[in-house]
């Protein structure tokens, strides 16, 4: 595709976006801070203005990480955000983990966001829902369905290297951020989720990103910890693999299983 191509095709998906946005009147955006609800939200404040605010849920399986640096951005953008209180934990089908608990995840989420459109009269509630996810099996999509939250990224055809593209273009700071997924990610299907689970995790990650993993996750399989790290990080993953063992251990992790994310044959 030729440069002029690329531009034009560009420059169509955007105006795509800001129509669709500007058609909606006003918006509470659910931002996480991730690429995705980033350029969601920072084109919601260009077509609409004041009329346009975040939504992040605050809830224990959001690093305290990600909430403050999902704040900084915010700022960084001018854009208006209000943290929500959500309560997850309270949920037995979200605590089950049966495979689906991003239903009753984006279920609180949204509902939550509802009360801050009621109560700021705005008209609508939009996701960054992309058209990749459509390839998944999405639970959290189907929340949104049932509530009418509408997702503007994906009916504009933007795919995931469109949105780094837009925020390469306005740079936003989150331009290269590697996917990011909440700490119950990282707790086995049928395995229940716990406030205890969830801080084991967020403590065990927080010491191993020291280490300069850009990708990094520690899925909790009990008395073993699977670190998943980028596939050019394996290398580096390997080498320090006594000090992660260590970290590891005072997170009460008994044995450490490398492998690259994404990668369904775990490396050792």
């Amino acid at each position: 595709m030729s440069e002029r191509n690329a531009v034009e095709e560009f420059a169509e998906r955007d105006a795509c976006l800001l129509a669709f946005l500007r058609s909606l009147g006003s918006v509470a955006v659910a931002f996480s801070g991730g690429v995705d609800s980033s350029v969601l939200l920072h084109a919601a404040g260009r077509a609409l203005g004041d009329r346009a605010i975040g939504v992040i849920a605050d809830s224990p399986s959001l690093p305290r990480a990600e909430l403050a640096a999902a704040q900084t951005l915010a700022a960084s953008m001018g854009a208006r955000l209000r943290v929500v209180a959500t309560e997850e934990l309270a949920n037995k089908n979200y605590v089950a983990n049966r495979g689906d608990r991003c239903y009753f995840c984006k279920e609180a989420l949204f509902d939550a966001m509802q009360l801050v459109a009621t109560e700021l009269e705005l008209s609508a509630l939009a996701f960054g829902e992309i058209t990749d996810d459509h390839l998944d099996d999405r639970p959290g999509a189907r929340a949104a369905a049932e509530r009418g939250v509408v997702a503007p990224l994906a009916a504009c055809g933007f795919t995931k290297n469109d949105v780094r593209d837009y925020a390469r273009r306005f740079d936003l700071s989150v331009a290269e951020k590697p996917a990011s997924a909440c700490l119950a990610s990282r707790i086995p299907v049928g395995t229940e989720v716990s406030l205890t689970g969830l801080k084991r995790v967020e403590r065990a990650e927080a010491s191993l990103a020291e280490l300069g993993f850009r990708v990094l996750r520690v899925r909790n399989l009990g008395d073993a910890a699977r670190v998943e790290v980028g596939e050019g990080e394996l290398a580096h993953a390997r080498s320090r693999l006594a000090e992660i063992e260590a970290r590891l251990a005072k997170h009460d992790f008994l044995e450490v299983i490398l492998s690259v994310y994404g990668s369904r044959v775990l490396q050792a």
